[in-house]
């Protein structure tokens, strides 16, 4: 029967299972399951890596694009599938390492569909159909398959392959809920398929058969290339294929990893976030599904689930509020409202939950809790309340005491409250964009109170530096890269953040090739190298970098992203790997087992690299940085449509929805770019050379005037386009071009 029709139509044929080879067209709940068998270990493979090795190759949003490598058994086999139509796909395979003779090692297309209804295979015109409903489904090969079989279910024909071998025809079926296509690795190395899916089984057939000789579609260039070569490849790669469908909940979400077995769902609240400001990178409408799927876990006591799964549900903790501070990223690059309308009811009860429940001596200050509800595990303990930092064992807890009577640490959380006073920061501003002034100042005042007390309390002076500390008084030992959250939020002094950026580059502590580490190097608990024992991880990073360039350190901020690029590149460039968490010593991912190998927040380690070209910045909107080294970086979303950004012998072009809208040779940055129907206008930041921004495809009869720092200025015309001279200067200035309304 039909199922799941309001996924958008171009992502409807995508790699929606546990399985990553196998393509599902989700409107109909109908798969083509590739399965491996080979006769050396008498095993089959149905490609899932939690039990088999897969490299994930590329991986395009919308499943236009699908490049993956797999071993069974000593032999790799190569799959890719494209699509240039929404209701059809092309699927091929090549085996590049055989380990057994080829006639013994089969691959299989099992076609078949959530629903059980029964498959037909006609061997006449080597076409399979399944009727789903009032539509047809239609898959051809490129060459006949060596036989056919028919099964009830894809472990069935695994089960028959594994007791009955590769010679074995007693199976053999035209009709069944599982039509298996077989072919062999000596007869057909490489091989292809199509399936399509129309109103009527001609119809299905023709559109296959036109599929599979269109041929594969063109390789799809690279997504960034020069400077910070291969970063928004890796974040569309790294969202695309942890993008899977939630069938308990019936959803589609970008999980934290596809690759954890942690039930049939599993709903971090910060993870989930950070995989919704990935995916608005490329795509408006994953973003906000990854929102509501995060939304989804507000309780009804306030704050949002600290995790949810098929197993569990911990409500009685929450995470750091990272929720407004995504939720306006977002709607700084959609330029949708919706993108905060949609979550702020949540996020605002969230805000003020966290005051009414860990603020147990009503300081002002945050303590990490486990109140008294649900029956997650480790509610009521040291542990559980742990989780509310996701630094679980941080040795920064190593001195926090659990006091049952007010159900919270002893410490005031450092960097829970930098994460508190941002998220009412942002909080501040979605009210004043929906209209909600009364709690817009509301959310101001629990700001700015709040970054006092963290500058007043927080900081320890013999140290030069912020850190946890006892609700008693003394400062907590061990030390963590929140120590650089007061910056994010805005609390640091700027003596208090430049004595920050001492310890940033101290070998001692948080400096080195490898950064940052999650506990200084001069620390006991560094030599763990144990999950936050030690280890880099990628969301932390990426909250520190945010906080430099908000106090301006942009130098120290670039070498954060540069050093952040490396490591990701070092697992990533070869063997795809993108970690939870990294070596600090070494750089490696997989030197321990308390890592996965593909998870979500890894790309935030590449979007930093992105970032330092084009970005949404939560404070000074959208920005781009012509750094005068040649790139290209695109596409990707803006308030103003499809964003491409090239920059060649030191001039930056900006190309919006396939038309240049900006050209520049100015090496500097660019603020607060407006792009509209009237005006086009953004912040130029210090220029240490003179240069032009150009406007191409602007008639000089559109122009109504052209202003810096407000002052109308002269400005050259041509056939295509208008030319601004821009002088030198060491102060920022503002530029706008008006357009007449014509």
């Amino acid at each position: 029967m039909p199922k799941h029709m309001t996924v958008p139509l171009m992502r409807a044929w995508n790699s929606w299972s546990d399985r990553p080879a196998e393509m599902v067209f989700l409107p109909l709940g109908v798969r083509i399951t590739p399965v491996l068998y080979s006769t050396r270990s008498k095993t089959t493979s149905a490609i899932e890596p939690r039990h088999n090795p897969v490299r994930l190759g590329r991986h395009t949003i919308d499943g236009s694009l699908i490049e993956l490598e797999t071993d069974h058994t000593g032999t790799t086999i190569a799959f890719s599938t494209t699509k240039t139509d929404p209701f059809a796909v092309r699927g091929s395979w090549e085996g590049t390492v055989s380990a057994e003779w080829g006639l013994r090692f089969w691959l299989t297309l099992a076609i078949s569909s959530d629903g059980g209804e029964v498959g037909v295979h006609d061997a006449g015109r080597n076409t399979t159909l399944l009727k789903v409903g009032t539509r047809f489904v239609a898959v051809v090969t490129a060459e006949a398959p060596v036989h056919v079989t028919g099964h009830d279910t894809i472990d069935a024909l695994r089960a028959d392959f594994e007791e009955n071998g590769y010679f074995y025809t007693a199976t053999r079926r035209n009709e069944a809920p599982v039509i298996a296509l077989r072919f062999n690795l000596e007869m057909m190395r490489k091989g292809a398929y199509a399936a399509a899916v129309a109103d009527s089984a001609d119809l299905a057939v023709e559109k296959a058969k036109a599929c599979l000789a269109g041929g594969t579609a063109p390789a799809k260039t690279e997504a960034q290339s020069g400077a910070f070569r291969g970063s928004l490849d890796a974040v569309r790669d790294v969202v695309a294929w942890n993008t899977i469908w939630d069938d308990t909940n019936a959803r589609p979400y970008t999980a934290v990893t596809r690759i954890w077995n942690l039930g049939k769902f599993a709903v971090w609240y910060n993870d989930q976030l950070f995989a919704a400001l990935l995916a608005g990178v490329f795509d408006a409408d994953l973003a906000r599904e990854n929102m509501a799927t995060a939304m989804a876990s507000a309780t009804p006591q306030g704050n949002i689930a600290c995790i949810v799964t098929s197993n569990d549900a911990w409500v009685d903790r929450s995470q750091h509020p990272n929720g407004a501070l995504v939720a306006w990223q977002l709607y700084q690059r959609t330029g949708e409202r919706s993108m905060i309308a949609a979550s702020y009811d949540a996020l605002a009860r969230n805000q003020r939950w966290w005051w009414e429940n860990r603020d147990p001596d009503s300081f002002g200050l945050l303590s990490c809790g486990t109140s008294d509800v649900g029956e997650g595990l480790y509610k009521g303990t040291a542990f559980g309340a742990r989780n509310e930092t996701g630094m679980d064992n941080s040795a920064t807890h190593d001195e926090a005491v659990y006091d049952p009577v007010t159900r919270t640490l002893s410490t005031f959380d450092l960097g829970l409250n930098c994460a508190a006073a941002l998220d009412a920061e942002m909080l501040s501003k979605m009210a004043t964009v929906l209209g909600k002034h009364d709690d817009a100042r509301e959310f101001a005042d629990i700001a700015e109170r709040s970054r006092k007390l963290i500058s007043e309390t927080l900081w320890d002076e013999t140290r030069g530096i912020f850190a946890n500390r006892q609700r008693s008084g003394g400062f907590v030992r061990s030390l963590s890269p929140t120590s650089f959250y007061p910056m994010l939020c805005g609390a640091a002094t700027p003596e208090q953040a430049a004595r920050l950026l001492e310890h940033l580059s101290d070998e001692r502590t948080f400096g080195g090739d490898f950064v940052l580490p999650n506990a200084t190097r001069d620390d006991p608990a560094f030599g763990d190298n144990v999950y936050w024992r030690g280890r880099i991880w990628p969301n932390v990073n990426y909250m520190v970098w945010l906080g430099l360039r908000r106090y301006g350190f942009h130098a120290r901020a670039s070498k954060l992203a540069d050093q952040s690029y490396a490591l990701f590149m070092k697992s990533w460039s070869k063997d795809r790997i993108a970690s939870e968490n990294y070596n600090a010593v070494t750089g490696e991912a997989m030197d321990q087992g308390d890592t996965d190998p593909f998870y979500i927040w890894a790309a935030l380690l590449p979007l930093m690299a992105t970032g330092e070209i084009v970005d949404f910045d939560p404070w000074t909107g959208w920005t781009i940085h012509n750094g005068g080294k040649d790139l290209s970086i695109g596409p990707m979303l803006s308030p103003a449509g499809t964003l491409n950004i090239t920059i060649d012998a030191g001039l930056l072009s900006m190309t919006l929805n396939d038309r240049v809208v900006m050209q520049t040779d100015l090496q500097t940055t660019f603020s607060r770019i407006d792009v509209g129907p009237t005006a086009f206008s953004c912040a130029i930041s210090p220029v240490s050379k003179a240069g032009a921004i150009i406007l191409p495809n602007v008639s000089a009869r559109a122009v109504a005037s052209v202003w810096v720092d407000g002052d109308e200025v002269d400005y050259t015309t041509s056939h295509d386009g208008i030319r601004v001279n821009i002088a030198e200067s060491a102060q920022a200035r503002h530029f706008r071009v008006y357009f007449l309304s014509a």
